[in-house]
């Protein structure tokens, strides 16, 4: 069994595991897939086929677009950008050129940081808060600035090496 605040939507055949808790104002798409002992904040957005793994906080105002692949035990903090194609267009419909991203075990994403699509977030690496990541994260790193670049070693608490 999963909790569902009354002014959220899960679109038929999106699956939530049990113990997730999704809060005010989300919206979940058809297909997507929502793990055990998951946190959506208020005002998130999953979409189509997307997949989260178990363990996960997504806290406010995320939207995790079509392409975008979240492993067990990530952290997303409030206000995080995912991005799915290069180059949009309103003009254009680009939806065959989504890229994809994964984030990948135990990463923590901070508030208002900005992810490319095509990218990789290794496991247990640190994107700052306020970053924007334009190529893939190693595993173990912590990135952060404008473009991110890396600034460090880290251990799966996150404890700088």
């Amino acid at each position: 069994m999963f909790f569902i605040h009354d002014s959220s939507y899960i679109d038929g055949l999106a699956d939530v595991g049990n113990g997730t808790h999704i809060w005010h104002f989300c919206h979940i798409e058809e297909g997507a897939t929502i793990g055990k002992n998951c946190v959506l904040g208020q005002n998130v957005y999953v979409g189509k086929n997307v997949h989260i793994g178990n363990n996960v906080k997504i806290q406010n105002n995320v939207s995790i677009y079509t392409g975008v692949t979240i492993e067990d035990n990530v952290f997303v903090g409030p206000s995080a950008v995912f991005t799915n194609v290069v180059d949009p267009r309103s003009f254009i419909e680009k939806k065959d050129e989504f890229k994809e991203t994964l984030v990948c075990e135990g990463a923590s994403i901070g508030a208002n940081a900005t992810i490319v699509c095509g990218n990789t977030i290794g496991s247990y690496s640190m994107v700052g808060a306020g970053s924007v990541v334009t190529k893939d994260v190693p595993a173990y790193t912590i990135v952060y600035g404008v473009p991110a670049e890396y600034k460090g070693a880290v251990n799966e608490r996150g404890d700088r090496l």
